[in-house]
C-alpha cells in the first residue's frame, strides 16, 4: 500500500471529489472554476513530461511565478515523479535565481512570463544542469530551443506511460525528499530546506485540525507560493483536505479579489493585517453621532465575549444576545465590505504581530490566531487556538510537536514536522539539528501555563560596547505602537548606546497633519525632517524609554525619508526586515547618530 503522502492524497482528490470545484481564476472579469477531476488530470500529464524530461528521485524543478494553478501543478507533479520542487521568489534578482537553480541542480524551471525569463537566460551560461524552460499559461511563445509553451511541454509527455506515475507514487518513502523550501536570506544566501514526504504530510493534516478545515471552504492564494505558509493551504492543505483555491490576479488585487471569494480560512503575514488595521482603524475613527457609539459598543462586546472564549469561558445569555445583535448592526456589514465575511478561522504567521493589531480585530469580532514556526519545521511549531488563547503569546506547541529552551533561551523544537537539513550543507545541518532537536535561532520561554512566549531572535541580539546584551524586537515592537510610526530598527550592536530608524506610517501620518490643519499629500513629502513631527516622536521615544533600564534607551532617532522596500534588498520577499542590508544602506545615516556621544 502507498504511503498517504500529499501526491496520493491530490490524485485522491480527483476520485473523491471529481466534480466539486478545485480552484477558481478570473478571465475576461469573471471567475471561472477547474474541477478537481480536471486538476489531477492536468497535473497528470505535467508529470509524465517530466519524467520525459528525466525528472524524477534526486532531481528537482524550479518554480518561478506569482500564484497560479501551474505552480501548484508543477509543485504536484515534480513530487509524482520522485522529484522535488524548489520555489524561487518572484522578486529575486537573475543572480540570486541563477544561485538557487544552480545550487539545486534544477533539470527543468517553470516561469511566470518574459520578465522572469530575461532574468534565466542572462545567467544561462552558469545553468549547467538546466535542461528546459517551461512558460506558464498566456506567456508568449519564445524563439529558444529551451523554452516551452505551456501546452507544448503537457503535449510532450505522451509517450509517459500513465501507469509510470502510479508505480513511482506507490515508491514514496515517509522520509524521502518531498520538496525544498529556499529561506529568503535574512542572515546570508538563501539555504536549501529540505521536507521530507512525511514532514509534509503529517503537518497538513495537523494544520487541518487546528484551522478545523473541511473540503469545499474557499481560501484566497496570494502570498508566495515559495514560502512554506502558502504551500501549506494551497498545495498541501488543497490536497489534504480539499479546498477550493481562489488564486488571486496579482498583489494589487488582492484586496478586491478577497471582496470577491470571501474565503473562510485567511491566512496572512503581520504586514497585511498591519494594513487592514491602518486602514480600518482611520475609517473606524471617522465615524461620528449614533454610528460611532455603535461601533465603540459592538467592539467592547466582541472583546468581551473573545475574551471569555479564549479563556476557555461559556458566554452568558445576556451577553450572546448583545453579540448577536451586534453582528446585525456592525460586524457582519464590515466584515462583508472587507472581504472576511465568512471567515471562520484567521491566522497571522511568519513574523511577529503587535499586540494592539490583534486585539483591534477582535474588537470587530474577527479574532486573528497567531501561529509560530520556521520553514525547519514545515511551518507550525505553536498555535493560539480557538478557545485556549493567550495574546502576548504564539499559543502551546501542536498536538505531537515538543518544545523546550535552552539554558541561553533558545527556543528548540522536536516532532514529525522537523525537517531533514539543509541541501549540501552539511555544517549548517549540523548547527541547526542537534540530537533531533532543531535550533530555531528565537529566545522564548514557556509561561506557568505551557504558552510559548517569544522573546528575540538570538542572532539578533545586540551587545552594546558596555557588554550589555540587549533583545531590540520589544524596543521596536513598543515604539510600533505609536499611530505615527510604522517601522523601528533599533542600531546598537558594539556601539556605546542604542539609537534607531524611524520609517513613518503612512495612515498616522495622513491623520496627523489633518488633526494640525495640514494638507496630508505636501505634509508627506517633508515630514521626515519636519520638527513637529520629529517633536511628536521624541515624546514616543521618551515615553518608550521611561519603561526601560538605562542601558535599553534610545538616545538618538532618525526619520527615513522614504520605507524600507524588497527593490533595495532590506526586506525580504515575505517583509521582514533584513538588518545587514539596513545598517549598510543606511551606514551613513547610522555613523550620524554616533558621531557625537549622547
Amino acid at each position: 500500500m502507498a504511503y498517504d503522502s500529499i501526491p496520493s492524497r491530490f490524485l485522491a482528490q480527483g476520485t473523491k471529489r471529481p466534480e466539486a470545484p478545485a480552484y477558481f481564476i478570473k478571465v475576461e472579469g469573471a471567475w471561472r472554476a477547474t474541477r478537481w477531476r480536471d486538476y489531477v488530470g492536468e497535473t497528470r500529464m505535467v508529470a509524465r513530461a517530466l519524467i520525459a524530461e528525466g525528472v524524477g528521485p534526486g532531481k528537482t524543478v524550479g518554480i518561478l511565478g506569482f500564484n497560479r494553478p501551474e505552480w501548484v501543478s508543477m509543485a504536484v507533479a515534480t513530487m509524482l515523479t520522485g522529484g522535488a520542487p524548489a520555489g524561487i521568489y518572484t522578486t529575486c534578482s537573475a543572480e540570486e535565481v541563477q544561485y538557487i537553480l544552480a545550487h539545486s541542480e534544477a533539470l527543468v524551471v517553470l516561469l511566470e512570463d518574459e520578465a522572469q525569463w530575461s532574468k534565466v537566460r542572462s545567467v544561462r551560461d552558469r545553468l549547467p544542469a538546466l535542461k528546459r524552460v517551461v512558460l506558464m499559461k498566456g506567456a508568449p511563445a519564445v524563439d529558444d530551443p529551451m523554452v516551452m509553451t505551456w501546452e507544448a511541454f503537457l503535449a510532450s509527455g505522451e509517450a509517459t506511460e500513465d501507469a509510470e506515475i502510479d508505480r513511482r507514487v506507490e515508491a514514496i518513502e515517509p522520509g524521502g525528499l518531498s520538496t525544498l523550501i529556499y529561506t529568503s536570506g535574512t542572515t546570508g544566501p538563501p539555504k536549501g530546506v529540505m521536507l521530507s514526504h512525511e514532514n509534509i504530510a503529517w503537518t497538513a493534516s495537523a494544520a487541518a485540525t487546528l484551522v478545523k478545515a473541511q473540503a469545499g471552504q474557499v481560501m484566497l492564494s496570494y502570498l508566495p507560493l515559495s514560502h512554506i505558509a502558502e504551500q501549506m493551504f494551497s498545495i498541501h492543505g488543497a490536497a489534504t483536505i480539499g479546498l477550493t483555491i481562489y488564486f488571486a490576479e496579482s498583489i494589487e488585487r488582492v484586496p478586491d479579489n478577497l471582496r470577491e471569494a470571501q474565503p473562510e480560512v485567511f491566512f496572512g503575514v503581520p504586514r497585511i493585517w498591519e494594513k487592514f488595521f491602518a486602514v480600518a482603524g482611520s475609517k473606524l475613527k471617522d465615524a461620528t453621532g449614533a454610528k460611532a457609539v455603535i461601533v465603540k459598543w459592538a467592539r467592547g462586546v466582541a472583546l468581551d465575549v473573545h475574551g471569555r472564549l479564549d479563556r476557555g469561558e461559556s458566554v452568558p445569555m445576556w451577553l450572546d444576545a448583545q453579540h448577536r445583535l451586534a453582528d446585525r448592526l456592525f460586524y457582519s456589514k464590515f466584515k462583508s465590505a472587507v472581504g472576511l465575511g465568512r471567515a471562520k478561522m484567521c491566522v497571522s504567521g511568519a513574523a511577529p504581530v503587535g499586540r494592539e493589531v490583534l486585539e483591534f480585530f477582535t474588537s470587530l469580532d474577527l479574532p486573528v490566531r497567531e501561529v509560530y514556526g520556521q520553514s525547519e519545521d514545515t511551518g507550525p511549531t505553536s498555535f493560539n487556538l480557538p478557545g485556549d488563547t493567550r495574546l502576548g503569546t504564539v499559543g502551546k506547541p501542536i498536538a505531537g510537536v515538543t518544545v523546550k529552551i535552552a539554558e541561553d533561551g533558545e527556543i528548540l523544537v522536536k516532532g514529525p514536522n522537523v525537517f531533514l537539513g539543509y541541501f549540501k550543507d552539511p555544517a549548517a545541518t549540523a548547527a541547526t539539528l542537534q540530537e533531533g532537536w532543531l535550533c530555531s535561532g528565537d529566545l522564548g520561554r514557556l509561561d506557568p501555563d505551557g504558552f510559548l512566549v517569544i522573546t528575540g531572535r538570538k542572532k539578533e541580539i545586540l551587545i552594546t560596547s558596555g557588554g550589555k546584551n540587549i533583545t531590540p524586537k520589544n524596543i521596536e515592537e513598543d515604539l510600533k505602537r505609536h499611530d505615527l510610526i510604522g517601522e523601528v530598527v533599533v542600531i546598537g550592536d558594539r556601539r556605546p548606546y542604542l539609537t534607531a530608524l524611524v520609517v513613518l506610517r503612512a495612515e498616522g501620518l495622513a491623520r496627523w497633519a489633518k488633526e494640525h490643519g495640514r494638507d496630508p499629500a505636501e505634509a508627506a513629502k517633508t515630514a521626515h525632517d519636519d520638527p513637529e513631527v520629529r517633536a511628536e516622536l521624541q515624546r514616543a521615544v521618551d515615553d518608550v524609554n521611561s519603561r526601560l533600564a538605562r542601558v535599553e534607551t534610545i538616545k538618538r532617532f532618525t526619520v527615513l525619508p522614504r520605507p524600507l522596500d524588497i527593490e533595495h534588498g532590506e526586506l525580504t520577499p515575505t517583509l521582514k526586515i533584513k538588518r545587514a542590508i539596513v545598517y549598510k544602506v543606511w551606514s551613513d545615516v547610522i555613523e550620524a547618530m554616533y558621531a557625537e556621544r549622547a
